[in-house]
């Protein structure tokens, strides 16, 4: 198996809805975006899938001497190896995917966030980042359109948040803020015991005007020139957005359940979201 092809069953076995916006870009853009993702994967389920934190460090320790080892051109691993060509041709920096591991062990050293400001401390590391290394490839020519990807990584970041509530509760972390479960009386245990309720409902009714605003904010940066450069991330964003509508419809059930989209419904957003350019 190629490099190449590691990275691509890697980002089709994920089921993301990213996934279905790589199939309309040029096949150079494709695989580097399918690399980036592959990346991604990787270190996430390093901390996803480690039981023991301090075998989980070691894996992210030697995830970052890879990222080194590939901008020094001995890369070993095969998502390093199919991401490497892409470097320089998307200016892509080391910094930026060394700071996602940063959001990886952040998952490491705490399970809770006092306030939204610490949140988005963390959504800028894991989602953020991961945004302007998405946009680098799909094509800039006005800076302005890194700070629109950095903006829409977080409302999907957000997003995604509000979806696994109850899948992350589960798993004993909580994203929502605790200042804002404070001022809902919500409490911790209601979210690690399910306990659906109109506080509740409240609660997560502003976590979702807040990513809502985040989606509008974005559009408004993206520059007209890069537009139909940047639809991969639109494409995105419709997925995504819609899947936040979906959530919101359904009462915020997402305690007791995962609300998703099927690949269909997902795959049409994304083409009508390219038809519209």
């Amino acid at each position: 198996m190629s490099p190449d092809d590691y990275c691509q069953q890697k980002t089709a076995q994920s089921g993301s809805s990213f996934y279905y916006s790589f199939l309309f870009l040029p096949p150079e853009r494709r695989r580097a975006i399918t690399a980036l993702y592959a990346f991604c994967r990787e270190v996430d389920d390093t901390v996803d899938e480690t039981t023991d934190q301090s075998v989980a460090r070691i894996k992210l320790a030697w995830w970052r001497g890879e990222v080194a080892q590939m901008y020094d051109g001995t890369p070993t691993h095969p998502v390093m190896l199919a991401l490497q060509p892409h470097l320089q041709p998307y200016d892509l920096k080391q910094e930026h995917l060394q700071a996602i591991i940063d959001g990886m062990e952040m998952d490491l050293d705490q399970s809770r966030y006092l306030d939204y400001p610490n949140l988005k401390k963390y959504c800028w590391h894991v989602a953020g980042v991961v945004g302007i290394l998405s946009a680098s490839i799909f094509g800039v020519t006005n800076p302005q359109t890194l700070k629109y990807a950095e903006t829409l990584g977080l409302a999907f970041q957000l997003t995604n948040i509000i979806r696994d509530v109850g899948e992350d509760a589960r798993k004993g972390r909580i994203y929502l803020p605790i200042s804002e479960l404070q001022q809902f009386n919500v409490t911790a245990a209601d979210l690690l015991n399910a306990r659906h309720s109109e506080k509740f409902e409240a609660l997560m009714a502003f976590q979702a005007r807040r990513a809502q605003a985040l989606y509008d904010e974005a559009y408004a940066l993206l520059p007209q020139e890069d537009r139909r450069a940047q639809r991969p991330g639109l494409m995105m964003a419709a997925i995504y957005r819609t899947l936040l509508d979906e959530i919101e419809h359904d009462g915020f059930h997402v305690l007791t359940q995962k609300i998703s989209l099927t690949p269909l419904r997902k795959l049409w957003l994304a083409w009508k979201t390219y038809v519209r350019g």
